[in-house]
């Protein structure tokens, strides 16, 4: 190897002492034998070896990095360190054989340390709940600080011994000397080896210091720590089983209960005198016992009321309809919708092509979902080996599409001449992509990396749509749509989830784009955090949650959703959603309301004023609105779907066989087939095979991409077949698009290019 780079100073750069938990410093690493040893900027860091070009480059660009778990740690010469882990080579060198064994020191104590939490982590039950007692929350970290420095203690002294045996084996040799210039650059030695066991001696005396410094100031409480931690565990484990069962039988006896307001919650009533007011009021008496429970909701800031003919003031402040009196009117009824909107209903062509309308009944397998989820709280859901017991046979692309399911909302907006009604529209479009989910708390299948899903409904409804999945970690699909009837939708979707203990959080990240081609109303949206709840115990069951910002960027008209989330204590309706439809100046002009599992009404507001203040002190808007009219209604689920997962007739048809599809489509994964035939042994075996070969590209690709950078290559790294990184000139975003090129390939039939990932 080339000595290039020894007159180089490498020093720390005022680098901690080895010991702490991070050390940094200038060494020279082994590039290629054009270029030989370069100097590099070197980080230690919880257990991990990162390198930079420079200094500036720590705050975006990583050079590489080297997990010293893993790693092992060698030493060829009075300057040299070799560092090797899985297959990759770190060759680096220092000026001096000093600064050498400071690194050496440093890498040593790291390494035990990674490995000690390794070991932790995998011992470790899965229980990451907060204490419910300070005290033991400062107890455990205490205690974990003492092993952590008893460990220090003991890979200092295996250092020391290390060091002192090399400092001895120097000063033998002192004692033969005879020659002078030979004695000069031994005495030299035999100083830097005393110098390195003085800097190894004093980072033990100083973790020792620690260590009695803890252990005088709690030694006192470790006994009673420990009782009181068998006590409670103990405690834990017998009340949770009767806890989960009242808490059954409390959603039970309140699911029973007779709730008018939850029954009729606009439905007027008439007393003696004739006058009218909503049923919620006349049950308000019954439930004064419970009015605290209020300050517990977020209510909304605004209250609506219908125009009647007396102008008689209903209020119905956070109500299904969004407005009490009178009924409800069919959207193609609507008295204050431009006859643009209404001419036709979206379902006017019937299906040419009879799609199936069942699929094999799910088998009735037990299995103990805690048993396999409490090792996996806090980790990322996307990373956790699941079996197909807790699947439904569709993949996330084809849920992805099933937000297709009430496309003729967005094909009555592309005729609508209004931009405030077809926000209106497409607001109720963004609602009913969750109204498949009420019953579907089965997880679908992780697409593989370059899998795709197509659903072509273009002689049946006009449209056709693409997904593809562009990215495994973190998970990314992107999707296409384009319409004959006059719109495209477009989205990159990240699915974020995380295990919690008692529920699952999923949050879908990325923009939905959709543009009407002829007004070119461009629109933008998010979508809410999912809820899976009663994970342990119980029946499992999904709310969504949040709120979504409809924006027009070529008119800058905007609607703001609010998706409530679902409270026992509550006396609103369950899953409601609320919203307000506002021009370019902020003025609001329709009120949106109902639920995300059954309807969404709007309500022409025809004057706002300053109503009364609320509960939290702020002053609240008062709508006055024309009678609600339905934008959208649920499509009944199909006969025995109890038995099919709950899917909708949509989703029955996305997993069925077709022909001419591409090689890389859903349809054609085998554990998902053999799943959805009820083999979920050979499913799970299927479901298996697939993620190691996936796992072994991946493995290729991370190797092709070190050899490139060890010897100084651009690496491409991986790149979807359909889809390209495009900057949107509307958001500033970059997300993935739409390329073209798949629909005429399908028409060739010429599959040559697609990867074999199945």
């Amino acid at each position: 190897m080339s000595d290039q780079g020894k007159g180089s100073a490498s020093t720390s750069a005022a680098a901690p002492a080895p010991g702490s938990d991070t050390y940094k410093g200038w060494l020279f690493k082994w590039t290629n034998y054009l270029k030989g040893y370069q100097r590099r900027w070197f980080v230690l860091s919880n257990g991990l070896l990162s390198y930079y070009r420079t200094q500036a480059e720590m705050a975006h660009t990583c050079r590489g990095t080297i997990n010293l778990a893993t790693a092992h740690i060698d030493t060829e010469d009075a300057c040299n360190i070799v560092l090797s882990s899985g297959g990759r080579t770190y060759h680096l060198k220092a000026s001096t054989e000093v600064e050498r064994q400071r690194w050496v020191t440093a890498l040593e104590l790291a390494k035990a340390k990674a490995i000690r939490m390794m070991n932790d982590q995998s011992d470790d039950s899965g229980d990451e709940e907060p204490a419910s007692q300070s005290d033991r929350s400062e107890i455990q970290g205490t205690l974990k600080t003492l092993v952590s420095k008893l460990d220090d203690l003991s890979t200092c002294n295996d250092l020391i011994a290390k060091h002192g045996a090399a400092l001895q084996r120097s000063l033998s040799e002192l004692e033969g000397l005879r020659v002078p210039v030979e004695g000069g650059e031994k005495i030299k030695a035999v100083n830097e080896r005393a110098t390195l066991f003085r800097i190894t001696s004093n980072a033990m005396i100083n973790a020792c210091r620690d260590f009695l410094d803890l252990a005088e100031t709690h030694s006192r409480r470790w006994q009673r720590a420990l009782q009181y931690e068998r006590e409670q565990r103990t405690h834990l484990e017998e009340t949770i089983e009767q806890l989960a069962k009242q808490h059954n039988s409390l959603e039970r006896a309140w699911r029973e209960a007779p709730t008018l307001a939850a029954n009729t919650p606009s439905a007027p009533t008439t007393n003696k005198e004739g006058s009218e007011r909503p049923l919620k009021e006349e049950a308000s008496d019954e439930d004064e016992d419970t009015e605290y429970f209020d300050a517990m909701e977020d209510s909304p800031a605004f209250i609506t009321v219908t125009a009647t003919e007396n102008t008689q003031h209903r209020r119905s402040q956070s109500n299904l309809s969004g407005a009490s009196g009178g009924q409800t009117n069919e959207w193609n009824q609507d008295d204050h919708v431009s006859p643009s909107c209404n001419d036709l209903s979206g379902k006017e062509m019937q299906p040419r092509r009879q799609r199936r309308t069942h699929i094999p009944d799910k088998p009735n397998y037990s299995l103990n979902l805690w048993s396999i989820m409490k090792n996996c709280i806090g980790k990322e859901l996307s990373k956790i080996p699941m079996p197909v017991n807790f699947n439904e046979p569709l993949s996330m692309l084809q849920r992805l599409s099933e937000d297709l399911e009430y496309h003729e909302l967005l094909d009555k907006a592309a005729r609508c001449d209004s931009s405030l009604e077809q926000m209106c529209l497409v607001a109720a479009f963004s609602v009913s992509s969750y109204s498949t989910t009420v019953h579907r708390t089965a997880k679908p299948f992780n697409p593989l990396l370059g899998e795709t899903y197509e659903l072509d409904r273009l002689e049946e409804f006009g449209y056709r749509s693409l997904c593809e999945q562009v990215s495994h970690h973190p998970p990314a699909a992107a999707h296409h749509v384009i319409s004959q009837r006059g719109w495209t939708l477009w989205q990159e979707i990240t699915i974020a989830s995380k295990f919690r203990g008692k529920y699952l959080s999923i949050m879908p990240l990325g923009a939905i784009h959709l543009q009407f081609h002829s007004s070119g109303n461009h629109y933008v949206w998010r979508k809410v955090t999912s809820t899976v709840h009663n994970i342990i115990v119980g029946k499992l069951w999904i709310d969504q949650s949040g709120d979504i910002e409809i924006v027009n960027h070529r008119t800058k008209e905007t609607c703001q959703l609010k998706f409530s989330p679902y409270s026992y204590f509550s006396r609103e309706v369950p899953r409601k959603v609320t919203g307000v439809v506002a021009d370019s100046g902020g003025q609001a002009h329709y009120i949106l309301s109902g639920t995300w599992d059954d309807k969404i009404e709007s309500a022409k507001i025809v004057q706002s004023s300053r109503g009364g203040t609320g509960s939290e002190g702020k002053q609240k808007t008062v709508y006055q609105t024309l009678s609600p009219k339905l934008l959208w209604k649920k499509y009944p689920l199909p006969e025995n779907a109890e038995n099919m997962y709950y899917f909708s007739a949509l989703a029955l048809s996305l997993n069925e066989s077709e022909d001419g599809v591409g090689l890389t489509d859903s349809r054609l994964r085998p554990d998902q087939r053999l799943m959805e035939a009820g083999r979920w042994d050979e499913a799970n075996s299927e479901k298996q095979r697939l993620e190691e070969k996936q796992r072994a590209v991946r493995r290729r690709r991370e190797a092709e991409a070190s050899d490139a950078l060890d010897e100084g290559r651009e690496y491409e790294g991986y790149q979807p077949l359909w889809f390209h990184q495009r900057r949107n000139s509307v958001t500033g975003e970059t997300n993935y698009v739409y390329k073209g090129g798949y629909w005429e390939t399908k028409e060739r039939q010429d599959w040559s290019m697609c990867p074999e990932i199945f």
